[in-house]
């Protein structure tokens, strides 16, 4: 698949396109002390013609790689399409990414450009520079902190601005000049992997790949130059660069930028999304503190609440995907919807929002059918990185719990007789950075992507995902063991925020588990258990018994499905503290490193497997403040009940 003539294949390209096109419009929103700021395509287009100008005067040559580090912010947006412009190559970073996990990508990349949010990430910077010796250039955004700061390297991002604007007028077609250079096989961008096994491995995606996957999602759903997007989650997560970058530079709406995590919910609520893209922690955050807000409600609201959710987790989807509903649940509905529905998803920031869609992991059925019961169309996809995320999407009116749709056009999908899923697309990348052996193992000669996940389609052609095929694996006895499918169904709970299940080459599954302390806290606190803390919370005898009525809800579950009721859990250890990615547990995409976290609690895993009934676990932290410390903890080692088959349905 490729562009149709005439049609702009770089992202400068389409920027100039919007400013010729709606000038006048706003493009992108960022709030800044409680104030929104707006920006239009035609201000853009000039701010990103001095970034560019000034990058240029500084030294960034074609195919050169620029580090962008921070929070959703306009000027690190631009940055991106500044370097485009000029033919070199963006590196966005998890901003929480501590300074050595910085390391590889700089050395991998060779980056001498840098532009950073804050103090904070010039900090880390300075931190690794020793290391990194060809980063010779660092300019910031917010100056707070910075003021008394000598280095030579660092320069503010107004300085470089000022330069470029001096640049410009010197040389008045260079920018046009260089954007014309562009091509839709150049570069666009570089999105290093979480790397759960190993150093992360930067994915090469072209202006094609990505502009590709936007136009197929865009045409799909009918995206027009009116949507509203959040700008909210990493810049480095390919997710958020497609919906919160590629998609509004190929369609041309606004996106809008938060302030902070903590304003997030009132942030939505002003601006009213239109689309909107969540992953399921996400998603479940917010259902928590409903729920949390509920419990706390009078007698009457509760009431109301949990009579006309019922009736929504019962007719709402139907009315939804426009299947056919009687007049008196419709006439309960719209009653529902003045009283409970509407308020409910103002409180959410979500009263306009027309799609909705959730990918990265798997999603509870009940938090899915929550969300589209109140008559939010949310929908699953699935893709990765490496596909520019475009792989499969839900369509209007066949939408299900357990899939996540039917391949999208101009997708070819394979499942291999391992179980393993192969695909091509428009969106597929071009090759693993400096790492030849990885791209051949990722892609064949026949240009087929091996995703390393395992699936199958079901009978109307929806691709179900089980797990990571290099994580399914077999009980001593035989029976299949998806170590992930079990951590999701732990995970669907509120009360459960990590999961970790053990089996493979065992006579019997078994599990970690960590807390959601706000949910978990709160239970607590209503029925008057005091606690002074993580560790103190966990270790009441009331929370282990909440949790272990989780495990035994999951094993019933899976007492029903003829190929995984021997894989029910027997024996869980909550642990003393929450899983970390400054600990090396979770990736920055918090999924868990499973491997890692056998080696670092290796007592906790024999204590599972030898009957004991507690054991003491040591393990290294990192604080807050960069130090590091040991902490010692006594656990105790809690059973589940486990169901046979055809007891499952009694027992449920």
């Amino acid at each position: 698949m490729t562009m149709a003539t005439g049609t702009p294949d770089t992202f400068p390209k389409l920027l100039l396109e919007h400013a010729r096109a709606r000038g006048a419009k706003p493009a992108i929103r960022e709030k800044s002390l409680g104030i929104w700021q707006s920006w239009t395509w035609g201000e853009v287009r000039a701010e990103i013609e001095a970034l560019a100008c000034g990058l240029a005067q500084a030294g960034l040559q074609r195919g050169a790689h620029v580090a962008v580090i921070g929070a959703n912010r306009p000027r690190l947006y631009w940055t991106l399409t500044a370097a485009q412009a000029l033919g070199a190559i963006p590196v966005p970073f998890y901003e929480d990414a501590v300074a050595q996990e910085m390391v590889y990508v700089f050395q991998n990349a060779e980056i001498a450009f840098a532009v950073v949010e804050d103090q904070e990430q010039a900090d880390k910077l300075f931190e690794i520079m020793p290391q990194c010796p060809k980063l010779k250039h660092i300019w910031y955004d917010d100056p707070r902190g910075l003021r008394h700061y000598i280095q030579p390297e660092l320069g503010s991002y107004e300085s470089l601005r000022a330069a470029g604007r001096a640049w410009s007028k010197d040389h008045p077609a260079f920018f046009e000049g260089e954007i014309a250079k562009g091509r839709g096989s150049d570069t666009a961008i570089m999105l290093y992997t979480s790397g759960t096994t190993g150093n992360p491995k930067g994915v090469v995606l072209s202006n094609d790949n990505l502009i590709l996957a936007s136009r197929a999602y865009a045409e799909l759903e009918g995206l027009t130059d009116d949507e509203e997007v959040l700008a909210y989650l990493p810049m480095a997560w390919i997710g958020q660069n497609i919906f919160s970058y590629a998609q509004p530079m190929v369609v041309g709406f606004r996106i809008n930028c938060i302030e902070s995590a903590e304003t997030i919910i009132t942030d939505m609520r002003e601006i009213g999304p239109t689309y909107y893209f969540a992953p399921p922690r996400v998603l479940e955050a917010l259902l928590t503190q409903v729920t949390i807000r509920m419990e706390d409600a009078s007698w009457v609201k509760r009431r109301m609440f949990h009579y006309f959710m019922d009736l929504a987790r019962r007719v709402g989807s139907n009315l939804l995907d426009g299947r056919p509903v009687g007049l008196p649940d419709r006439l309960k509905y719209w009653l529902g919807e003045l009283l409970v529905y509407g308020p409910l998803k103002n409180s959410l920031g979500m009263s306009r929002v027309r799609i909705a869609y959730t990918a990265g992991e798997a999603i509870g059925p009940d938090l899915f059918v929550f969300y589209r019961s109140l008559g939010i169309n949310l929908k699953q996809l699935y893709g990765s990185t490496e596909t520019s995320v475009m792989v499969c999407v839900q369509p209007n009116g066949e939408v299900k719990p357990d899939t996540v749709g039917p391949p999208m056009k101009g997708v070819e999908i394979r499942v291999l007789d391992n179980g393993e899923i192969v695909l091509r697309c428009p969106g597929l990348f071009r090759a693993y950075y400096k790492n030849d052996e990885a791209t051949r193992e990722a892609k064949d000669a026949e240009g087929w992507f091996h995703t390393g996940d395992a699936g199958y389609f079901d009978a109307s052609g929806h691709l179900k995902i089980i797990d990571r095929a290099k994580d399914v694996g077999k009980l001593s006895n035989g029976t299949l063991f998806a170590p992930k499918y079990l951590e999701n169904k732990l995970k669907f709970f509120p009360y459960v925020k990590e999961a970790v299940a053990f089996g493979h080459g065992r006579s019997e599954a078994t599990a970690m588990a960590n807390i959601d302390v706000q949910a978990v806290g709160d239970w607590a606190e209503r029925r008057g258990i005091p606690y002074s803390g993580y560790a103190d919370l966990v270790a009441k005898p009331q929370v282990v018994g909440l949790i272990r009525d989780c495990v035994e809800k999951v094993n019933a579950d899976l007492a029903r499905d003829p190929k995984l009721s021997g894989s029910q859990i027997h024996r869980f250890v909550i642990l003393h503290k929450e899983l970390d990615a400054d600990d090396g547990e979770l990736t920055r995409t918090r999924k868990v490193r499973r491997g890692f976290i056998a080696d670092k609690y290796a007592t906790i895993v024999d204590a599972l497997y030898s009957g004991t009934e507690r054991c003491v676990v040591e393990a290294q932290v990192r604080f807050e403040d960069g130090r590091t410390g040991n902490i010692r903890a006594e656990l105790p080692v809690n059973t589940a009940r486990t169901f046979a088959p055809e007891a499952a349905k009694a027992a449920a």
